[in-house]
């Protein structure tokens, strides 16, 4: 079970996050003049935007682009501790000392770069010699405030802050936690070592709880409700699971989700009645194939080649980075049907491509016809147990009806990828939270029973301000995404979706890097999980949306020409 801090109600008015808001909301002013003084920048002689004029602003857009993650991180722990009741003051310290941080780190993005974003030094340094601001950095930037914390972490072994999900969300996530600790964290250092696929013994179970289905609408047997969007149980199970293992749990349902939404976006009646069922129970697993050697990120310069051919299409190419390509049955294969390059992204399609399951590092699947696909896992670091490839395709046969739209799909192939993308990179980021829950955990516990110089590691400050922090950065990461799901389940949420990403991967890699940090040399070892959370966390700012891609050529374009 999990471990939650008293609630403890606080009268004290300093100690409440929105005294922090207003001086947030002044930070963001800031960001809105950068970005239009950008867009004054990037104007061609019609005065109109150009987007190809912002490749002169890369780093101050990569910049800004976190500091408006940071921002709303900020935004969306407060917006938790408020809605705690009755409040408790430890998520309020917590809290402060969040803002706090993130007030000192956007300020000094901001400070280095004055001529980059049109604001001169002096108005960032006015900024900090307000009182509020200084009276925020001086309480809960203070190193006694923020050990004091620590300290009261470990002390009451608090693993996480309370949760603000409903009885139903709440049973869900403890099904789930129990399923990770008792099915997949007892599997997941020889499926990680070893390079395992992923067994069975982790997939049956899965499906049989119904994690498949999380983001399938009920008519086609999934779990969602038919008349509403739920981002957030998809969110809860993912987190879970990745806390389980990344590579072994945590993605098994992002490929389906993506798929879902491609599905639902564009797919026929007759498409959607056929695969999302299959897909919901677990029968067929499935994989995603968008990248390829020389495109990366760059989603609308996909070449792979689809021709038309009697009775549908022969692809023609190599793809990349196509994670469990090996055992899925099903692989969504976005190619290019029009030999018009100019269309750009409208000459890509997308396609539904079966194929029996492959076990190991190898596979080549030959049809009858003659043509065939090749698949080469690809070794990583980490991640294991999905195992990424390269695909090879000769004049591989897709029926017709397998053109996602069929003949009303052709051509639309890149709008069901960026339909599936943005729950692709919300569910990311709830991987890294998963990822950074298990890291938290083993460092806290190490920290409680390892001693050196006749003390217990957290016993010492920089530990107790370690955990302060992990905490913080943790809970920030879980709250944001909770936010954002709530927006895209009303209907919005796509730039939140790439800034909850943004954030959350990186705080990913820096809290696996404390947690290995605090086991010292154990950390460094393959016997330690805490290795093993380092290795698979540095995959999470590359995929669904490469963090400079993500930052530059998404999140500041569009902050930029909106400003």
């Amino acid at each position: 079970m999990t471990h939650e801090p008293q609630l403890v109600p606080t009268g004290d008015l300093s100690h409440q996050p929105s005294r922090v808001t207003a001086e947030l909301d002044v930070l963001q002013q800031f960001l809105n003049r950068a970005f239009k003084h950008i867009k004054s920048q990037c104007l061609d002689s019609d005065h109109e935007f150009d987007a190809g004029l912002l490749d002169n602003w890369q780093l101050v857009s990569y910049e800004l682009a976190f500091c408006t993650a940071e921002l709303a991180a900020a935004k969306a722990l407060i917006g938790y501790a408020e809605k705690l009741q009755p409040k408790n003051a430890l998520v309020n310290r917590i809290t402060l000392s969040f803002c706090a941080e993130t007030i000192e780190s956007v300020l000094q993005r901001l400070i280095a770069r004055p001529a980059d974003v049109g604001i001169s030094r002096q108005e960032f340094l006015d900024f900090y010699s307000r009182t509020g601001v200084e009276n925020i950095l001086d309480e809960y930037l203070d190193s006694a405030s923020l050990a004091a914390i620590g300290k009261e972490i470990a002390q009451q072994n608090i693993t996480r802050l309370p949760s603000t999900l409903d009885e139903e969300k709440e049973l869900v996530r403890e099904t789930f936690f129990r399923f990770a600790n008792d099915v997949v964290i007892p599997l997941a250092e020889g499926i990680h070592r070893d390079g395992k696929d992923i067994p069975d013994a982790i997939l049956k179970p899965a499906a049989e709880l119904g994690c498949f289905g999380t983001c399938i609408p009920e008519r086609f047997g999934g779990l969602q409700p038919d008349h509403r969007p739920d981002s957030l149980g998809m969110i809860v199970v993912t987190e879970e699971l990745s806390r389980g293992s990344l590579g072994a749990a945590g993605s098994l349902i992002t490929r389906p989700e993506i798929a879902v939404r491609a599905l639902l976006k564009g797919g026929t009646e007759a498409q959607q009645q056929k695969w999302l069922p299959k897909l919901a129970s677990g029968e067929i697993l499935c994989a995603i194939s968008i990248t390829e050697p020389n495109t990366g990120s760059d989603v609308a310069s996909v070449a792979l080649k689809a021709t038309a051919t009697d009775g549908g299409w022969l692809l023609n190419g190599s793809k990349t980075w196509c994670t469990f390509a090996g055992r899925s049955e099903l692989i969504v294969v976005l190619a290019r049907t029009s030999t018009d390059q100019s269309l750009g992204h409208k000459g890509l399609s997308m396609f539904l491509l079966e194929k029996p399951a492959y076990d190991g590092h190898k596979f080549q699947h030959v049809q009858d016809r003659g043509g065939s696909l090749t698949g080469n896992a690809i070794a990583t670091i980490g991640y294991r147990g999905m195992h990424s490839y390269d695909l090879f395709f000769d004049d591989y046969f897709v029926p017709a009806e397998n053109l996602v739209g069929e003949e009303q799909g052709e051509g639309k192939g890149f709008y069901y990828t960026m339909a599936g993308f943005s729950g692709g990179r919300i569910q990311t980021a709830a991987r890294a939270t998963g990822v950074m829950q298990a890291a938290f955990e083993r460092a806290l516990t190490y920290s409680k029973e390892r001693k050196v110089f006749g003390k217990a590691v957290s016993d010492y400050q920089l530990t107790r301000v370690k955990l302060t922090r992990m905490m913080a950065t943790l809970t920030a990461c879980r709250q944001f995404s909770y936010a954002v799901a709530e927006l895209m389940d009303s209907g919005g949420g796509q730039m939140e979706a790439s800034l909850v990403k943004l954030f959350s991967c990186r705080a990913a890699e820096w809290i696996t890097r404390e947690a290995m940090q605090i086991h010292g040399g154990m950390g460094y070892a393959e016997e330690s999980a805490v290795s093993r959370f380092f290795v698979d966390a540095r995959v999470l700012s590359i995929f669904e949306g490469a963090e400079e891609v993500l930052a530059v050529k998404l999140i500041a374009r569009e902050l930029v020409e909106k400003a």
